[in-house]
Order: C-alpha cells, then structure tokens, then sequence
C-alpha cells in the first residue's frame, strides 16, 4: 500500500468516523515491509518492531484491531496488504497452516477476482483462524501487466500489485512438503502435471467448467455450468454471515461476471440464470454499482488494449497448451482481426522464436470480437514449420463435428499459416480445445494449463451447448423473485411450490 493509497484511505475513514484510527493504518502499513525487511536479515521482526511502537505486542494488537473493524471496502484490500507479512513471518516461522486460494494458469480477471474474493472470505468466516487465508495469482509477476482487463479493474479500486502475491513468490511444493499447505482451486479443477504432487492438498474447488476427473470425498466439490466461477464464488459468499460482502468485493465480483457472460447478453451464449440472479444480488445490495454498459465497455476496452504490446506480449497475454504424442500446441487469444496480425511486422520470425524458445509445435491463434449487439466474430490461424502436422490439425478443424465449426478459409501471406474465418461463433475455446487434443492423439490427462476442456452434455443451465434454451434467450427475472430466492439461499431454506 502506497502512500497514495493511505491518502484515499484516509477519506474513506473520515466519512466512517475513523480519524482516530489513521495511525493504526501507518503501522499496519510499515510493519509488513518492516517484517519482510527483517526475514530477510534474520532480524526478529517483532523486536524491529518495537524500536518504533516500544511494545512488541503492539503489531498483533493491530492485526486484530484491523480484523474486528467494519471499515467496508477498506478492510477486504488492508487484509490482502498484511498477506505477505503473516505469510513469511507467523505461519511458516511457527508451523501454522497456510491455506492458498489459487486460480488457473490463465490468470484472467475471473481467476483473479475469484481468488482475492474467496480467500478473503474464508479469513473473515473461518472460526477460529486456523490458517492464513492467502490469495495466489498463478502467473509470475512479470507477466501480470498483460492482463490488462485484472490491472484496470483492480486499479480502479486502488488495490495494488504490491499487494497481491503471484505463484513465483510462494514455494508451495515446499509448504506441501511441510505439511502447512491447503489448497483451493478456484476456475479450474484439474492441475498441471508440473503440480501433480500439490493434489493431496486440494480441499475445496470451485469451477465452471465440465468435471473432468474425480476428487477424493473430502475435497468440497462446487462444480456447476456457469458463466463465470465469480458467480460461484457470490453464491458461496451470500450464504454467509450477512455483513461479510464489503463494496469493494462486490464491485469486483459484479465487474468480472459482467465480462465473462459478455454483459448477460443471450446472443453471446455464455450467460446463465444463476449469473443474472448474482449481479442482481450484487446490485440489491450495494445500488451504487455501475451500470452494466459502463462497466463492461471498460473492462472489454480495457482487454483488448494491445496498444504498446510485442508480439510476443500479445501471444502470452492468454496463453493454453494441451498436448499428445510428444507433440505440444498452444493456442493463444488474439484480440485483433486475424488478417491484420497476420500482417505485423516481423510476424514470421516472432512466431518461430516463440515456438522455439517453449517447445510447441503448433500455434493455433483465436480470435474474438463483438458488434454493438454483443454478437461474437471468430476467427484462427494455425502456424506451423512442419507442414504435415499443420495439415493434420487443420483438417480436425475443418472436419470436425462436435461441433462443427464451419470454417472459411482466408487468404494467408505465409504459407506456413491457415487462416480462417469461424461460422459457428458459439463454438468458443471451449469446444475448440478438445478438437486439437484429439489433433494430437492426447487424452484429458495430458493437458498442460489448460482452460477449457471438453464438451458438457445439453442442459438447460449451460449456455454454451447448441440447442440449449439459453442460447436463445434468458427467461425474464422478476426483483422480488431474484430478492426472494437469494434470501432463501443464504437462509437455506427449500424452495417454495410456485417455484417448482
């Protein structure tokens, strides 16, 4: 937390009558620093501390003044602020449980924000505090500033980077080894090869995707075909005490489901009732959320703000891989039109010396766009030096059946690249990715980070399957129904007759 940040939290105190409680804000934010400063100088940070306080009780007096203060959106992002400290000094110095909530190699705004929310959600409800709730953002740091929707939002609500800790500033193989590690996945459920050994740690997931494998019975399972797993994570947080959800949580809870369900508009395909039913939960409230439009106009700029990036950048910016027969294929989302990228300077040698610095194969680039109606535009190209193996995956493209993707070549200026605009624009990543697996002769257990996986079954409640309702339409939501039935859910009560 920056100086610039205590200004801001200074006027948020003033209006909640907490003047009296800024020097608590100086200390709580010098101590971590202090701390740090003090681990890595083998100094005890609590005698550090008590050269300035003069009591070496007083940064734990402060740590529970922090947690027992309703001090509203302040307090969620003072929380995240004392993570690295408690992490590196409390819990591992002293063999407490460290429980990280960590979304999926993709690292986009819905991994993260599920992540942060959730996390900070368990340290408030968790009695007593066994473990240090900390949210991990699975990307190194170096690579945040492409996730240029995340950086917005989170900008937006003067939460920052400082604050948040990424997967190469945590050793969680050797948590694990110590037996401090609890882990949960939030957006994704089934880990990478590299973290095989981090299973017997997962206790809780939540994700919106198909189930894949099975989980042991003491791992709490919430798998549920949704637009985006903050709504699971809404859901989870509304059946909690009342007063947990601050303004700060909400606005980004509300600002990512927005985005994933690409502003509840049916003709994207991806909304779901229960996405509708979270923003109007969110909206009711804290009224003072910005209108939809607004909200999402910025995120969607803000995502597909390329401006200033490499090609390289813009190929990492959404980066999966599966892979099969020794054979590894990344498919990155492009957010340009395909016949511009395909015209960038230097375009060719880029993609070489990205494929052969990470050892892909093939490159399979997507893109996506939409019109003033929310309606999607798709379209790929695939990159590949070894000629048979492009066509290979560029006839299970073109041939494939579930779904179809009607694809239409476009004219391409190298020939080791196949372009082609995509009929079928429900057909996301998603149904995409299985495709290319089965490309490779892979099965679902060689994936490597990968988002998506395979086709779920036609359901009313998921939204991405032709044929499905919802493809179509959402049915009309009544305020005193959404008010009702999320009321019930908090309460846990059984859903009334009319609403069977």
């Amino acid at each position: 937390m920056t100086w610039a940040n205590i200004s801001s939290a200074k006027v948020e105190l003033g209006r909640l009558k907490y003047l009296a409680d800024i020097m608590i804000l100086f200390f709580l934010v010098q101590q971590p620093r202090m701390a740090l400063d003090a681990v890595s100088c083998h100094v005890d940070p609590h005698q550090q501390a008590q050269s300035i306080t003069g009591d070496t009780r007083y940064p734990l007096l402060i740590y529970f003044l922090i947690c027992g203060m309703a001090w509203n959106s302040l307090e969620a992002w003072v929380w995240m602020d004392g993570c690295r400290t408690w992490l590196n000094t409390e819990h591992i110095q002293r063999r407490q449980e460290v429980h990280v909530v960590m979304g999926n190699e993709a690292c986009d705004l819905d991994s993260t924000v599920s992540a942060l929310a959730l996390a900070y959600f368990l340290a408030k409800t968790s009695v007593p505090p066994r473990a240090a709730f900390i949210p991990v953002l699975n990307i190194p740091r170096a690579d945040f500033a492409l996730r240029t929707e995340t950086t917005f939002l989170l900008r937006e609500h003067s939460i920052p980077d400082s604050s948040l800790i990424f997967r190469d500033e945590i050793d969680l193989a050797g948590l694990h080894r110590a037996g401090l590690l609890s882990l949960t996945l939030v957006d994704h459920h089934v880990l990478p090869s590299a973290d095989a050994a981090l299973e017997e740690a997962v206790v809780d997931v939540l994700d919106h995707r198909p189930l894949e494998r099975e989980w042991a019975p003491s791992c709490q399972l919430t798998v549920e075909l949704v637009g985006s797993c903050a709504t699971l994570v809404t859901e989870r947080i509304a059946q909690g005490p009342p007063g947990v959800l601050d303004r700060t949580t909400a606005a980004l809870l509300h600002g990512t489901i927005l985005l994933d369900s690409v502003n509840l508009s049916p003709a994207a395909g991806k909304v779901t009732p229960r996405d509708v039913l979270c923003v109007s939960l969110l909206e009711s409230r804290f009224p003072e959320l910005p209108p939809h439009d607004s909200i999402y106009g910025a995120l969607q700029a803000a995502k597909f703000d390329i401006s200033g990036l490499t090609t390289e950048q813009m190929l990492r910016k959404d980066l999966k891989t599966v892979s099969g027969d020794e054979q590894v294929l990344a498919t990155s989302g492009i957010y340009m039109d395909i016949e511009l990228f395909l015209r960038r300077p230097g375009l060719l040698q880029d993609l070489e010396t990205f494929c052969q610095a990470r050892g892909y194969s093939v490159l399979v680039a997507m893109t996506v766009s939409f019109n003033e109606c929310y309606e999607p535009k798709r379209q790929l190209a695939v990159y590949s030096q070894h000629e048979a193996l492009r066509s290979t995956v560029c006839r299970a493209l073109e041939e494939a059946t579930t779904p179809a993707l009607q694809l239409q070549a476009l004219p391409s200026p190298w020939p080791c690249i196949s372009a082609y605009a995509q009929g079928n624009t429900l057909a996301s990543r998603k149904k995409v990715l299985p495709i290319l697996r089965a490309a490779l002769g892979g099965t679902p257990g060689t994936a490597a980070g990968l988002e998506e996986e395979v086709a779920p079954p036609p359901t009313p409640m998921n939204s991405l399957v032709e044929e499905s309702p919802l493809a179509q339409a959402v049915p009309p939501v009544c305020p005193q129904a959404v008010l009702e039935r999320v009321s019930r859910m908090a309460a846990e009560e059984p859903p009334s007759d009319s609403d069977k």
